[in-house]
């Protein structure tokens, strides 16, 4: 019964160490979770202004561009997915992935092959222990992305996109699967298309009585677009990183909690156990030592 005993009060040792390791990640989920949530607010308004600005100029100006120019019979779409670079967040990672999965059965039910592009170690890992073909990655920085991150992802799925399509390098449709923050409670994956562009502000019919925006472009509307778009699109990268790392923190900040309430519940058990151990042992020592008395007594009495 000691060594049972033993047992148990290191079993209630090694989870209060696992608790404070899970204590501690849970606190700083949480003291990082609104930087990135600042971070996303702040970059808000200057993609909502970059979207009015691409759509003012796309709905008044005449001009094609390969990034807003819909392809005839598209054969090949591009799925870049965002995902964690570390563990220890629930479902984070495997939910977004799940949702990329879904998106790339309904392009290939469409007749498309699906080039992938990864940021974020966890996918990548995904992908390799399946051994699944993927085009680029990029790591390091899921929790802190920053714009250059967004700009590196960005040129490369441009150039992928704006590249021969009769090449192996040429894709026709860019797509952008990551992690909506919604609240501290709701992590939504979300699935986009941003190539060919799909500006929806403009679309709809002014009143007869508002007045439209005069717009001039200068030196043309063809260099504009070739300035704006591409910035357009890294923004939207951008919002989409730092979406997905406010999501991360959120969702890790929650199963580090599960976690550490988990443990407080194991220890409380194991300590119950381990009382009730050692309650049974002291009292099978009294029993040992009240039958040796008796025993001893009776012994007496018959030498008598």
């Amino acid at each position: 019964m000691a060594v049972s005993l033993r047992e148990y009060r290191a079993r209630i040792k090694s989870v209060e160490s696992t608790k404070k390791i899970t204590r501690a990640m849970e606190l700083i989920a949480a003291s990082r979770i609104i930087k990135a949530q600042q971070r996303a607010q702040q970059a808000a308004p200057y993609a909502r202004e970059l979207t009015r600005a691409v759509s003012a100029l796309v709905t008044y100006s005449n001009v094609k561009h390969p990034l807003t120019t819909e392809p005839e019979n598209p054969r090949r779409a591009a799925v870049l997915i965002v995902t964690s670079d570390r563990g220890l967040a629930g479902a984070y990672s495997s939910s977004v992935l799940k949702e990329a999965e879904r998106l790339a059965e309904r392009l290939r039910s469409e007749g498309k092959e699906v080039v992938t592009f990864i940021a974020g170690r966890k996918g990548e890992g995904y992908y390799r222990f399946r051994s699944r073909p993927v085009r680029e990655t990029w790591t390091g920085f899921s929790d802190q992305p920053r714009y250059e991150n967004a700009r590196a992802i960005g040129e490369a799925l441009i150039g992928a996109f704006v590249a021969d399509t009769d090449s192996e390098d040429g894709v026709d449709e860019v797509h952008l699967v990551y992690t909506m923050f919604r609240s501290m409670l709701v992590q939504e994956p979300h699935s986009v298309r941003m190539l060919p562009l799909e500006v929806v502000e403009g679309e709809e019919k002014p009143d007869a009585d508002e007045v439209l925006p005069l717009y001039e472009f200068e030196p043309s509307p063809q260099t504009v677009l070739d300035e704006l778009l591409p910035k357009y699109v890294q923004s939207r990268i951008f919002f989409a990183l730092l979406q997905a790392s406010a999501s991360e923190l959120a969702a890790r900040q929650k199963a580090m909690k599960s976690a550490t309430d988990n443990a407080e519940e194991l220890i409380k058990k194991y300590t119950q156990i381990a009382n009730q151990a050692r309650q049974a042992g002291i009292t099978q020592e009294i029993s040992e030592i009240v039958g040796g008395v008796n025993a001893l007594a009776d012994a007496n009495a018959a030498a008598e």
